[in-house]
């Protein structure tokens, strides 16, 4: 999901991933890794992002048999990790990970930006992080859109997004404007306590992820009433997306994930080789059981797709993130 990390406090923190038997690994003629790996994560240790660097950094190192380093470089809405990658020596053994944020949010979020999203990375695979369900407190009797925004027509509505810039923050304001709404939305730091305010009953309604939604939805104090997707998640089949309650504007149908990277440079041979290796990777039972645990659907993308994604969807978030009228940073 797409999260905006103060600038202070940069923690670089790294794991050792194990090995396995060695084996260099060749697609369209390029060997990869040939050397140490090291994965720069731009979030903490503990998040999606790091659990997928970890996961996918680990069968890496089984099928390579090099050492694959896991480098926690949080902040600045993972401009630091980007900064940290566009420096990187250009090998091809220093990749990325990070969010759509990194890429898109931070052009308008911050008044400059110490790398080109454009021009100094290329996109090595998309991993989708799943569904974001819009979760309305009980309190509000609202199942689906139409009730709730009946409600929020009679009362003060206090709309929790996890970050300045995010989803949940775009979503807010998308549908203050469609229906001529009024809902304050409060922007915390991190999911954790926007889904407690929920719980609590100090906010009306929130949009995250399924994942740390669930305590909401399993104590029975909130409702999952719109999924922004094409498609119903598995894990809340009830629950309707917005385009199938009328909503077909663009935003309610972004794609939520997180992408590995590499210097612009890598030679097309080698992405594809890294490229593959990802997708080889996401058939695996321990980035399988990840998927199940974060309530993902959709499969993920190799290089062509996420560039795919990256010249749609980009210009959609960049428009959404303006339109929310923030002050750079």
């Amino acid at each position: 999901m797409s999260l905006l990390i103060s600038r202070r406090g940069i923690v670089a923190a790294s794991a050792v991933l194990p090995l396995a038997a060695p084996g260099i690994l060749r697609a369209q003629g390029a060997a990869w890794p040939t050397k140490p790996l090291r994965i720069i994560c731009a979030f903490p240790a503990g998040g999606i992002t790091d659990a997928f660097a970890r996961a996918y950094g680990e069968y890496i190192g089984q099928k390579s048999g090099q050492t694959v380093v896991v480098e926690n470089r949080p902040g600045a809405g993972g401009g630091i990790a980007a900064q940290a990658m566009k420096s990187a020596p250009d090998d091809a053994h220093t990749i990325m990970i990070t969010i759509s944020t990194t890429l898109f949010g931070n052009r308008v979020m911050f008044k400059s930006l110490a790398y080109d999203p454009d021009k100094d990375f290329s996109l090595l695979a998309l991993l989708p992080t799943g569904s974001l369900p819009l979760v309305a407190a009980k309190a509000t009797g609202a199942s689906n859109i139409a009730q709730f925004v009946d409600y929020a027509r009679k009362n003060r509505i206090s709309f929790g997004s996890y970050a300045a810039g995010s989803m949940a923050h775009i979503v807010c304001n998308k549908l203050n404007q469609q229906f001529g709404l009024d809902m304050t939305v409060v922007n915390y730091r991190g999911e954790a306590p926007m889904w407690q305010d929920v719980l609590t009953g100090n906010s009306q309604i929130a949009l995250g992820s399924f994942t740390a939604a669930k305590a909401v939805l399993d104590a029975n104090a909130g409702t999952a009433i719109a999924i922004p997707s094409t498609r119903r998640m598995r894990v809340l089949p009830n629950a309707q997306t917005f385009q199938e309650q009328g909503l077909d504007n663009p935003v309610f149908r972004l794609l939520s994930w997180v992408g590995f990277l590499g210097t612009s440079s890598i030679p097309q041979p080698m992405v594809e080789t890294i490229s593959n290796l990802m997708l080889e990777a996401a058939r695996t039972e321990r980035i399988q059981k990840l998927n199940e645990t974060f309530g993902i659907d959709d499969p993920v993308l190799g290089h062509a797709d996420f560039k795919r994604i990256y010249d749609t969807e980009g210009p959609v978030w960049i428009e959404n993130v303006r339109a929310l009228g923030l002050t750079p940073a």
